[in-house]
């Protein structure tokens, strides 16, 4: 009988253990990483020595990374890294030189040579990116103001990795000169540039063309291949394979065929990605662990909570809030797949005893563990630490040249949160002359607008002092446009609070916030998923020449029945009969009367529309002033606007009639 192949064997296993791990995780409502890399720990070689080929599996496992910073890229835009820069450059910058600076003379001091002691630094200066990443996006967060805080350190640590690699021969003692360092940095900026305008170039017109073969498998191949072609090349400049991934994947985002993309990858990505956080639990030795358990845990602590106050500290120091920069230190507070890179460089050079490499791994894969639970409960100890500290101290100080002194408004809107939708919103109102205020975390973004003249101040609404301060108990609505699903839900839940009449109105991502949003007092809630629905089938229908007031009241229809539907469970179900038939029959229609229609210079009793059709005019709107329930001797007149009573097809008919067209028989 033939035998299967080691890694066929190996995968079989892998995936037999998963299936069930990520069930129960997911019944219990545990993060499935974790449950992925408990496994690894069970199957590895370490422990129940179920997979063979280990290599092979963490090979596969690269590839899941790879493909996963790809699909992450896709999510991001070239401008939005851009803007990014400051958190990059400074935050990242910060975050590795401190850390590998307090590592290094810790370490020293407790007695271990130079050399190691920066070793050490730069093993515990890098986080995870996958699992960071991972968990943001399946919590929704990877928009909020940590979620981007986040993704900057993070993109400025894997950068990181080509220095620190380059320095091991150096640090190992073994020839290494200033112009190689210069001449392999040249090299890995160089890829970069070549990926960058090829991918905004070349494959843009490339895909046009693979498209057009109307091929779904060799479209998906040419997706996989950018996605490892761009790897392997950052790979050989000495970069790692995640970041060309993630690179691509940036400047792909821009392009029509992007969503197309993230669809066909994401089966892959989910797949690879769980080999690759099993494969991280197979290198944890459970012997070993036992072996050193006290000065593992004291390593995971020292970590945890010292890279937390790091992160924190460098988060404070670019404005941010006490919230967003605990919530964010949280985050980071682990060490980084990238990290398993550099020991296994480190270890033949000396840099890393044997002893010192599996209690290492040992910590390192207990901190990641621990992340996806940190990352969860970080919201929390954020408002706890926010709550104690923050009123009247400077650890929440303003930031410098914003003064948000109470407003001399009264009925104003509040806008909270000044990305597209805050923008648009307050150019309406500023247009329309509705008085308005817009509170926005990010300090550069308030600083710009400040500049162009918009009324915005900085705060965090999540904090009560924050919204009195802007006149909450005075304001008449209050729009919050953040994505920061943690942050809406405490906001929403303050407001009304402070106020119980304001008029609060929430743009969401998904409409299964809608129920716990409405319980905590919203008013209305948009998600964006239902909206790009409705948008998606109005251009269908405009495409096929349907006229615009059947679209509107279909749009209507839809609305009403979706939201209505979500609401159902908490609704009471009421009979009234006739009554209610009727009113649910019944719509309203707006319509502007053409210079060329017939009804133009006749008075609404000449017209006859309610005889005819059944239809009533119950309001017209003429030179901005709207007449309500306007007599039979009103007259019609070119780019009046009027509001039709009646059943749909009965508005049909009288638009039909307005319009001077015959009615269909």
């Amino acid at each position: 009988m033939p035998h299967s192949p080691p890694l066929l064997q190996d995968l079989l296993v892998l995936l037999l253990a998963s299936v069930p791990i990520a069930f129960i995780f997911h019944r219990l409502r545990l993060p499935t990483i974790v449950g992925f890399m408990i496994t690894g720990v069970l199957i590895g070689p370490h422990s129940l020595g179920l997979i063979k080929d280990v290599h092979a599996i963490e090979v596969l496992a690269e590839i899941g990374v790879a493909l996963l910073l790809f699909t992450i890229g896709l999510e991001f835009s070239l401008r939005r890294m851009l803007e990014m820069g400051r958190l990059v450059l400074i935050g990242g910058g910060l975050q590795v030189i401190l850390t590998t600076l307090l590592v290094t003379g810790l370490a020293y001091l407790l007695g271990r040579p130079l050399n190691e002691a920066v070793f050490f630094g730069f093993l515990f200066a890098l986080s995870s990116t996958a699992i960071v990443l991972k968990s943001y996006i399946d919590r929704a967060e990877i928009d909020a103001p940590h979620g981007r805080a986040c993704v900057g350190i993070l993109l400025f640590q894997d950068l990181s990795i080509v220095p620190m690699m380059l320095m091991v021969p150096i640090l190992s003692g073994r020839e290494g000169s200033a112009g190689k360092i210069a001449l392999t940095l040249g090299i890995a900026v160089a890829v970069i540039g070549v990926i960058v305008f090829a991918t905004r170039t070349i494959v843009p017109y490339l895909l046009y063309h693979i498209v057009r073969l109307r091929s779904p498998e060799v479209f998906i191949i040419s997706v996989v291949l950018m996605s490892l072609g761009t790897s392997w090349l950052t790979l050989q400049a000495g970069l790692s394979l995640a970041l060309g991934a993630f690179i691509a994947g940036i400047v792909l985002s821009e392009s029509e065929y992007s969503h197309q993309i993230v669809a066909d990858i994401l089966p892959f990505r989910d797949v690879f990605n769980s080999l690759f956080f099993m494969s991280i639990g197979m290198l944890l030795s459970l012997s070993a662990l036992w072996a050193d358990v006290l000065i593992v845990l004291a390593w995971v602590g020292a970590l945890t909570v010292g890279k937390a106050l790091l992160v924190l500290a460098v988060m404070r120091l670019l404005g941010y809030s006490l919230r967003v920069s605990t919530t964010t230190a949280l985050g980071l507070a682990q060490i980084g797949e990238f990290s398993f890179i550099l020991t296994k460089a480190g270890l033949p050079e000396g840099l890393l005893s044997e002893p010192d490499y599996q209690r290492f791994l040992a910590a390192s894969i207990l901190s990641m563990i621990a992340a996806p639970f940190l990352i969860k409960a970080a919201p929390r100890i954020g408002y706890a630490l926010q709550s104690v500290f923050a009123r009247g101290s400077l650890l929440e100080p303003s930031v410098t040249g914003f003064n948000a002194q109470e407003p001399d408004l009264r009925g104003h809107v509040i806008i909270i949160g000044y990305g597209l939708n805050g923008r648009n919103l307050a150019r309406v109102l500023r247009r329309t002359g509705v008085p308005y205020l817009v509170m926005e975390l990010n300090a550069e973004a308030v600083r710009e607008a400040n500049e162009r003249g918009e009324r915005i101040v900085y705060g965090d609404a999540t904090r009560k002092e924050v919204l009195h301060h802007i006149g909450l108990e005075q304001a008449r609505i209050i729009v919050l446009a953040i994505s920061d699903p943690v942050a809406t839900r405490h906001t929403v839940f303050l407001a009304r609070q402070m106020n119980p009449d304001i008029h609060i109105i929430v743009r969401t991502r998904y409409m299964a916030e809608i129920t716990e949003l409405r319980e905590l007092g919203a008013d209305e809630v948009i998600p964006e998923e239902f909206e790009t629905s409705i948008e998606i089938f109005s251009r269908v229908l405009r495409e096929f020449g349907i006229g615009r007031h059947v679209i509107q009241r279909q749009i209507a229809a839809i609305r009403n029945e979706g939201y209505n539907l979500l609401r159902m469970p908490s609704l009471p179900v009421v009979d009234i009969g006739e009554i209610s038939d009727a009113l649910k029959s019944a719509a309203t229609e707006t319509l502007s009367v053409e210079p060329d229609s017939t009804a133009v210079g006749k008075t609404i009793g000449e017209l006859k529309l309610r005889k005819k059709t059944g239809v009533t005019i119950i309001a017209i709107t003429r030179d901005g002033h709207t007449e309500i329930n306007p007599g039979p001797e009103t007259r019609i007149q070119a780019e009046d606007v009027l509001v039709l009573l009646g059943g749909e097809e009965q508005i049909d008919q009288a638009i039909g009639e307005i319009n001077g067209v015959p009615e269909a028989v």
